[in-house]
Protein backbone atom coordinates (compact mmCIF):
# COMPACT_ATOMS: atom_id res chain seq x y z
CA UNK A 1 0.00 0.00 0.00
CA UNK A 2 3.23 2.10 0.02
CA UNK A 3 3.85 4.23 -3.34
CA UNK A 4 7.10 6.43 -3.72
CA UNK A 5 7.24 8.46 -7.00
CA UNK A 6 10.78 10.27 -6.91
CA UNK A 7 10.52 13.63 -9.40
CA UNK A 8 13.14 16.67 -9.45
CA UNK A 9 13.87 17.93 -6.89
CA UNK A 10 11.15 15.82 -4.25
CA UNK A 11 10.04 12.38 -3.46
CA UNK A 12 6.64 11.44 -2.35
CA UNK A 13 5.79 8.62 -0.07
CA UNK A 14 2.07 7.53 0.06
CA UNK A 15 0.71 5.21 2.28
CA UNK A 16 -2.51 4.07 1.86
CA UNK A 17 -3.56 2.44 5.01
CA UNK A 18 -2.87 5.62 6.96
CA UNK A 19 -4.94 7.81 4.68
CA UNK A 20 -8.09 8.82 5.53
CA UNK A 21 -9.32 10.52 2.20
CA UNK A 22 -9.65 14.03 3.77
CA UNK A 23 -8.84 15.21 -0.09
CA UNK A 24 -7.06 18.04 0.78
CA UNK A 25 -4.16 16.76 -2.07
CA UNK A 26 -6.60 16.12 -4.71
CA UNK A 27 -8.86 19.15 -4.45
CA UNK A 28 -5.78 21.59 -3.69
CA UNK A 29 -3.41 20.27 -6.52
CA UNK A 30 -5.59 17.73 -8.83
CA UNK A 31 -2.39 18.10 -11.15
CA UNK A 32 0.31 16.80 -8.45
CA UNK A 33 -2.31 14.10 -7.02
CA UNK A 34 -4.90 13.03 -10.42
CA UNK A 35 -8.17 11.58 -8.94
CA UNK A 36 -9.89 8.28 -10.54
CA UNK A 37 -6.79 7.13 -13.05
CA UNK A 38 -5.40 3.56 -13.54
CA UNK A 39 -1.81 3.44 -13.34
CA UNK A 40 0.73 6.23 -11.90
CA UNK A 41 -2.04 9.23 -10.53
CA UNK A 42 1.61 11.01 -8.30
CA UNK A 43 3.49 13.85 -9.90
CA UNK A 44 6.17 15.17 -8.16
CA UNK A 45 7.20 17.26 -10.92
CA UNK A 46 4.10 18.86 -11.94
CA UNK A 47 3.89 21.80 -8.94
CA UNK A 48 6.95 23.57 -7.92
CA UNK A 49 8.85 21.53 -4.84
CA UNK A 50 8.12 24.27 -2.39
CA UNK A 51 3.78 23.29 -3.34
CA UNK A 52 4.55 19.70 -2.75
CA UNK A 53 6.26 20.16 0.48
CA UNK A 54 3.75 21.72 1.62
CA UNK A 55 1.04 19.36 0.68
CA UNK A 56 2.83 16.86 2.70
CA UNK A 57 3.02 19.21 5.52
CA UNK A 58 -0.86 19.70 5.47
CA UNK A 59 -2.02 16.00 4.99
CA UNK A 60 -3.50 15.62 8.70
CA UNK A 61 -3.09 11.95 8.76
CA UNK A 62 0.47 11.57 7.50
CA UNK A 63 -0.10 9.39 4.16
CA UNK A 64 1.42 11.74 2.50
CA UNK A 65 5.22 12.57 3.24
CA UNK A 66 7.36 14.49 1.23
CA UNK A 67 11.40 14.78 0.80
CA UNK A 68 13.80 17.01 -0.58
CA UNK A 69 16.20 14.73 -2.87
CA UNK A 70 18.95 17.07 -1.63
CA UNK A 71 18.78 15.59 1.65
CA UNK A 72 18.19 19.31 2.88
CA UNK A 73 16.03 19.91 5.88
CA UNK A 74 12.36 20.60 5.77
CA UNK A 75 10.21 22.56 8.55
CA UNK A 76 7.70 18.93 8.57
CA UNK A 77 9.09 18.12 11.66
CA UNK A 78 7.42 17.38 15.55
CA UNK A 79 5.61 20.54 16.73
CA UNK A 80 6.51 22.75 19.64
CA UNK A 81 2.95 21.46 21.35
CA UNK A 82 1.97 17.48 21.55
CA UNK A 83 -2.16 17.31 20.39
CA UNK A 84 -4.55 15.07 19.94
CA UNK A 85 -7.66 16.83 18.51
CA UNK A 86 -11.20 15.28 18.58
CA UNK A 87 -12.81 15.17 15.33
CA UNK A 88 -16.73 15.48 15.66
CA UNK A 89 -17.89 12.34 15.40
CA UNK A 90 -14.61 10.77 13.89
CA UNK A 91 -11.35 9.77 14.62
CA UNK A 92 -8.33 11.12 16.74
CA UNK A 93 -5.80 13.32 15.14
CA UNK A 94 -2.23 13.53 16.84
CA UNK A 95 0.77 15.34 16.00
CA UNK A 96 3.51 14.87 18.16
CA UNK A 97 6.85 12.99 18.09
CA UNK A 98 5.49 9.82 17.79
CA UNK A 99 6.00 6.55 18.61
CA UNK A 100 2.62 3.93 17.72
CA UNK A 101 3.48 0.60 19.79
CA UNK A 102 7.25 1.49 20.53
CA UNK A 103 7.83 2.61 16.38
CA UNK A 104 9.00 5.82 15.78
CA UNK A 105 7.21 7.26 13.02
CA UNK A 106 8.18 8.93 10.15
CA UNK A 107 5.62 11.90 10.05
CA UNK A 108 3.98 13.62 13.33
CA UNK A 109 0.99 13.01 12.06
CA UNK A 110 -1.52 10.29 13.04
CA UNK A 111 -5.41 10.14 12.56
CA UNK A 112 -6.50 6.79 14.72
CA UNK A 113 -9.58 5.38 14.74
CA UNK A 114 -11.91 5.93 17.83
CA UNK A 115 -15.34 4.40 16.45
CA UNK A 116 -14.26 0.72 16.46
CA UNK A 117 -14.96 0.10 12.81
CA UNK A 118 -11.94 0.44 11.20
CA UNK A 119 -10.53 -2.37 9.03
CA UNK A 120 -7.10 -1.04 9.93
CA UNK A 121 -6.79 -0.22 13.08
CA UNK A 122 -5.47 1.35 14.76
CA UNK A 123 -5.70 3.38 11.92
CA UNK A 124 -8.54 5.23 11.00
CA UNK A 125 -10.29 3.97 7.46
CA UNK A 126 -13.49 6.34 7.20
CA UNK A 127 -15.87 3.95 8.98
CA UNK A 128 -17.18 5.98 11.26
CA UNK A 129 -19.18 7.76 8.70
CA UNK A 130 -20.73 4.50 7.73
CA UNK A 131 -21.05 3.58 11.20
CA UNK A 132 -23.55 6.62 12.13
CA UNK A 133 -20.46 7.12 15.04
CA UNK A 134 -21.42 10.09 17.42
CA UNK A 135 -18.91 11.42 19.55
CA UNK A 136 -18.61 15.04 20.03
CA UNK A 137 -15.58 16.72 19.80
CA UNK A 138 -16.50 19.44 22.08
CA UNK A 139 -16.37 17.59 25.78
CA UNK A 140 -16.72 19.91 28.41
CA UNK A 141 -13.15 21.67 29.62
CA UNK A 142 -10.96 19.72 32.61
CA UNK A 143 -9.08 21.89 34.97
CA UNK A 144 -5.56 21.05 34.37
CA UNK A 145 -1.88 22.28 35.25
CA UNK A 146 0.34 23.55 32.77
CA UNK A 147 3.15 20.55 31.34
CA UNK A 148 6.14 21.47 32.21
CA UNK A 149 7.28 20.42 28.68
CA UNK A 150 4.67 20.16 26.30
CA UNK A 151 6.79 18.31 23.13
CA UNK A 152 8.68 15.47 23.40
CA UNK A 153 8.33 11.58 22.26
CA UNK A 154 4.76 10.52 22.55
CA UNK A 155 3.97 6.86 22.99
CA UNK A 156 0.86 5.71 22.13
CA UNK A 157 0.06 2.08 22.55
CA UNK A 158 -2.84 0.19 21.35
CA UNK A 159 -3.81 -2.12 24.49
CA UNK A 160 -4.68 -5.55 23.37
CA UNK A 161 -8.92 -5.18 22.81
CA UNK A 162 -8.81 -2.19 24.92
CA UNK A 163 -8.02 1.38 25.06
CA UNK A 164 -4.86 3.62 23.18
CA UNK A 165 -2.73 4.09 26.06
CA UNK A 166 -0.84 7.23 25.53
CA UNK A 167 2.47 7.99 27.73
CA UNK A 168 4.50 11.64 27.07
CA UNK A 169 3.47 15.62 27.12
CA UNK A 170 0.18 15.75 25.66
CA UNK A 171 -2.46 18.32 25.65
CA UNK A 172 -6.17 16.97 24.53
CA UNK A 173 -7.90 19.46 22.22
CA UNK A 174 -10.89 19.71 20.94
CA UNK A 175 -12.20 20.36 17.47
CA UNK A 176 -12.04 23.81 17.54
CA UNK A 177 -9.03 24.31 19.16
CA UNK A 178 -9.86 24.56 22.65
CA UNK A 179 -7.41 22.97 24.92
CA UNK A 180 -9.21 20.20 26.66
CA UNK A 181 -6.83 18.43 29.18
CA UNK A 182 -2.87 18.66 29.76
CA UNK A 183 -1.68 14.87 30.31
CA UNK A 184 1.42 12.95 30.61
CA UNK A 185 -0.67 9.62 30.58
CA UNK A 186 -3.70 8.78 29.45
CA UNK A 187 -6.15 6.08 28.08
CA UNK A 188 -8.30 7.27 25.24
CA UNK A 189 -11.24 5.05 23.98
CA UNK A 190 -11.00 3.33 21.02
CA UNK A 191 -13.72 0.79 20.76
CA UNK A 192 -16.31 3.70 20.70
CA UNK A 193 -18.67 2.47 23.18
CA UNK A 194 -16.96 4.68 26.65
CA UNK A 195 -19.53 6.90 28.04
CA UNK A 196 -17.26 9.18 29.47
CA UNK A 197 -15.24 10.33 25.85
CA UNK A 198 -12.54 10.74 24.40
CA UNK A 199 -11.29 8.88 27.90
CA UNK A 200 -11.83 4.96 28.17
CA UNK A 201 -14.18 3.73 30.86
CA UNK A 202 -13.63 -0.20 30.12
CA UNK A 203 -16.81 -0.16 28.22
CA UNK A 204 -14.78 -2.56 25.61
CA UNK A 205 -14.86 -5.84 27.79
CA UNK A 206 -18.71 -5.18 28.06
CA UNK A 207 -18.93 -4.75 24.11
CA UNK A 208 -16.60 -7.43 23.14
CA UNK A 209 -14.20 -5.26 21.17
CA UNK A 210 -11.12 -7.08 19.70
CA UNK A 211 -8.30 -5.43 18.26
CA UNK A 212 -4.91 -6.35 18.35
Amino acid sequence: MVSVVTGREVTVTFDGKRCIHSRNCVLGHPEVFVPNVKGEWIFPDAAPAETVLQIGRNCPSGAIRVARNDGAADSDAAPVVNTVRLRENGPLAFEAELQLAGEPQASPRATLCRCGQSQRKPFCDGSHTAAGFVATGEPETKPSEALAARNGPLDVQPTPNGSLKVTGNLEIVTGTGRTLNRVTQAFLCRCGQSANKPYCDGSHKAAGFAAD
